[in-house]
Parts: structure tokens; sequence; C-alpha cells
């Protein structure tokens, strides 16, 4: 498995607010942002590939190596980008092209500013599962959203329309890396853009519209700690509820 971390954005509101390196550098009890984020996967330091993505903005690409050296990650990849991208999926399905990643290998993506300690991957039928979500109940329309079915089953995703409670923590997963970049052709080819970006969440549709196995994985929001707005990442460093 590869497990994916974005981070291509220009963390355009934390510059505009007048902070003066990428979110993911910033420091949280001594540990950066990026520190945070990846170290919730531990588990899977020896056993998965790490695939970054991201701009070469602030020396990004040693500030990547120098933390990954800190997990003894035995299997990092880093793919830069020259050019801003159409959104999260896009920049994913870069990677994967950059990065020779095999059609056959599965892929788990997370945001690098999105805090899931001690991830483990939950207990499907993997056999039969082609993709699952992880999701959150919560109120608001800003999120990616899960129209749930019988036995955990997935029947729809949005983006910033809410068609229920189940809203995505960021966190998905494809069987095959060649069901990702399927579905993100035909997102691609059809226009199908929220905002002038290409999301995730709603690249499962396809799926589900040919018959793919999609499934829903709930977990409580305090599981989950956000740091994507300035607003965020200052209500953590008051709280100091880093684990």
């Amino acid at each position: 498995m590869t497990i994916v971390f974005p981070m291509a954005g220009l963390s355009s509101r934390f510059l505009n607010a007048g902070y003066k390196i990428p979110k993911y550098m910033l420091k949280i009890q001594n540990k950066t942002v990026f520190y945070n984020a990846v170290f919730g996967f531990k588990h899977y330091f020896k056993d998965c590939n790490f695939l970054f993505i991201y701009r070469d903005i602030h020396n990004t690409e040693k500030f990547i190596a120098d933390e990954c050296e800190k997990f003894k990650i035995k299997n990092k990849i880093l793919v830069k980008l020259d050019d801003e991208t159409q959104g999260q999926a896009h920049t994913v399905m870069l990677g994967l092209e950059k990065a020779y990643i095999d059609d056959n290998e599965s892929i788990l993506i997370f945001n690098i500013d999105t805090f899931r300690y001690n991830y483990i991957l939950p207990d499907f039928d993997y056999e039969k599962l082609d993709g699952y979500l992880e999701v959150f109940q919560a109120d608001g329309e800003q999120w990616s959203f899960v129209l749930p079915g019988d036995d955990k089953n997935v029947l729809k995703t949005t983006e910033k329309e809410r068609i229920s409670n189940l809203c995505s923590s960021g966190l998905y997963y494809f069987k095959k890396g060649k069901d990702f970049k399927d579905s993100f052709k035909f997102s691609y080819e059809n226009k199908l853009y929220v905002k002038n970006e290409l999301y995730i969440a709603p690249l499962y549709n396809y799926l589900i519209k040919n018959d793919k196995q999609i499934k829903y994985h709930e977990i409580n929001l305090s599981d989950i700690i956000f740091c994507g707005t300035p607003q965020d990442y200052e209500r953590i460093k008051i709280e100091n509820n880093i684990s």
C-alpha cells in the first residue's frame, strides 16, 4: 500500500494572514504540522510506501526529507510539481503518475493539515472492497459528504453539498490505483469541477456507478484534529491538545 500526502497547495489563507512559511512547517509543541499529520500513520512506517507530492517552496524537499528521517520511514517517495494544480485530486493523479505507482497498488490518501493519531485500517473484507471513505458526524456545508446505504455501503458522495450528516475526514482508500486514475480521468474529461477544483470524494461516484463496492467507516469527531486554517492552528496551540 502507498500512503499519499498531497501537499501542493499554496497555504494562501496562512500567507494572507501574515504567516511567512507554509502551514505544514508551522510548529505545535516543538513538532511541525507535517510531523503531527504523518505520525498518525506510524503503524505503517516499516511496511508501506509514503508518497509526498509537493511544490518546492521554502526548501520543502529538504524539509520533508528531514522530517521523514525522524520517523525512520522505510520507503519514502518525493514528487515535486512545478505548477499549481486543479485541486487535490489532480495533485494525487500527477503524483501517482510521476512516481510510477503500480495500477494494482492500494492507495490511502490523507491531508497534510489534519491529525489522525494511531490510525489503523478498519475491519473490512478487503477481498471484496474496492474503496472506502472515513467519515464523522458534524454540522456545516464545508465538507465532503456520504449518502449511506445498508451495511455501510456508500450510495453517493458530494462536495460542499450536504446530503447527510456524514462528513469526510479527508481519508480515502482505493484498493487499486487504477480505479483512482480511471475515476479522475472521467471527472476531468467531463469537467466535474466544484468551485474550479477537482476533489477526491466525488470520484467514488464513478466507481459506484460501475458496480464497485465502496464503504464508509465512521469515527468520532474527537478522533481527528483539523489544522487547515489559521484559526484552527491558533486554537490548537492554545488548547495544547496534541498527544
